[in-house]
């Protein structure tokens, strides 16, 4: 979670896509140009250890003027975690 924030705050496309589950991956990542990352908050995980094959993260990601409460799905991929979903929360 912490490097695909990372990955929204340098707009790195390539990074984003290589992390997103094939099954729900975008073809290409939109970034809003105003958009302006200030900090991330992990506030809870569900499952996702070396045994799991699927895990959850809720975390808060503040940007100028808000913030975005979101709890996302990942799921194990040729042994790699990657992003599948999110429910927005709030």
């Amino acid at each position: 979670m912490r490097s695909r924030y990372c990955a929204f705050v340098k707009e790195d496309e390539g990074y984003l896509l290589r992390t997103w589950h094939p099954r729900t991956r975008p073809a290409r990542v939109e970034f809003d140009a105003g958009m302006r990352w200030t900090g991330l908050e992990i506030l809870d995980t569900g499952q996702g250890s070396a045994f799991h094959t699927a895990g959850t993260v809720t975390f808060r990601a503040s940007y100028r003027g808000g913030s975005l409460h979101e709890r996302s799905r990942f799921e194990r991929v040729d042994g790699a975690w990657v992003y599948v979903d999110g429910e927005f929360l709030d």
